[in-house]
């Protein structure tokens, strides 16, 4: 099946050249709810600007050393990555859902994935993808509206891309009606406890500078809520784990400049669109002193959630019903006279 087939919306083809393969191109449009979704008047119910999101993450991809910055998503991906070989299957057709550069597709092989999809809102990420042994399509396309027809793919996968989506729950939905019965997606995204330390900082230095403060870092999900919303969406056999990555930087200012070489700039419609210089010397000041290291360096917390769910088919193994086992807990002190 010609991957044209495969989408659901009009959109027109490119073809591009990369080192060793060719990888096929398509910009998908939309459609108007999409828009609707971005534009200025509905900051009341969507809390992300997507519109400028998209220019920050193109802007990012622009940058004469993008891959300076890219040291946390490869890290994230190659765990999702990990997450995808303890499952031992091929997978004949797969999807990457806000892929930037193609983190997890680098680490990925043909025995594992034999066709990869990757989607991505910034076409510039997507002119910049990693080399990959797996034949590539790329799809320009909003992650909130993805392009595809219903029971498409054997997997999808997803790193440190859904926290700027405006309707988490219907991106859960979306993901999981393009998969198959019997599919799995297995995403990574950001925590509540990311950057927490900088959030403090200027959170304070504002209070003090100025008064009061404004929201200058993303609103996360709480990883309590992740397996309702996976759950609401028609996934099974759930799995959510977290972790923390931990990285040390020389002060607060090179945290900040390194989110925006990785487009993570903040995009809330509620953002404050000028920090004073006073206050930003004094959030530095702040960090250095709550948070400082004894070789002077800062560290900065991001908290990943990694998830696992299962589109369900009439086949998947099932959980026995209630009172149904033979053996009781209370057996397992005398299990060693059993042996």
């Amino acid at each position: 099946m010609g991957a044209a087939a495969l989408l659901r919306g009009p959109g027109s083809l490119l073809l591009r050249a990369s080192p060793g393969c060719w990888c096929r191109c398509f910009w998908a449009a939309s459609g108007e709810t999409a828009a609707a979704a971005a534009s200025p008047g509905s900051g009341a119910r969507s809390p992300f600007d997507r519109q400028l999101k998209r220019k920050q993450k193109n802007w990012a991809a622009l940058q004469p050393e993008p891959a300076k910055y890219d040291y946390l998503r490869e890290e994230v991906g190659g765990r999702v990555a990990d997450r995808v070989f303890d499952i031992t299957r091929t997978f004949p057709l797969a999807l990457d859902v806000g892929c930037g550069s193609g983190y997890i597709a680098q680490y990925l092989n043909k025995e594992t994935v034999e066709k990869l999809f990757q989607v991505d809102m910034a076409e510039n990420a997507l002119k910049n993808t990693m080399e990959t042994e797996i034949p590539t399509v790329s799809v320009v396309a909003d992650e909130e509206f993805l392009p595809f027809k219903e029971d498409t793919f054997d997997l999808v996968v997803s790193s440190l891309s859904l926290h700027w989506v405006n309707d988490l729950p219907r991106a859960f939905r979306e993901i999981h009606q393009v998969l198959k019965p019997d599919g799995v997606f297995i995403g990574a995204m950001f925590g509540g406890e990311t950057l927490y330390e900088l959030r403090c900082s200027l959170q304070l230095a504002e209070l003090e500078r100025e008064g009061g403060f404004s929201p200058h870092i993303s609103p996360f999900t709480d990883v309590t809520d992740l397996g309702h919303l996976l759950g609401r969406a028609g996934f099974n056999t759930l799995t959510v784990d977290t972790d923390e990555i931990q990285v040390n930087y020389p002060g607060m200012f090179e945290i900040m400049e390194d989110l925006k070489g990785m487009g993570e700039s903040n995009c809330s419609w509620n953002r404050k669109p000028i920090l004073h210089r006073e206050t930003m010397l004094a959030a530095a000041a702040i960090y250095q002193e709550m948070y400082g290291s004894n070789d002077g360096s800062v560290p900065a917390t991001f908290e990943i959630y990694y998830m696992i769910g299962w589109k369900f088919q009439e086949s998947q193994a099932r959980p026995a019903q209630r009172g149904s086992a033979t053996v009781s807990f209370g057996d397992l002190a005398k299990i060693n006279a059993l042996i």
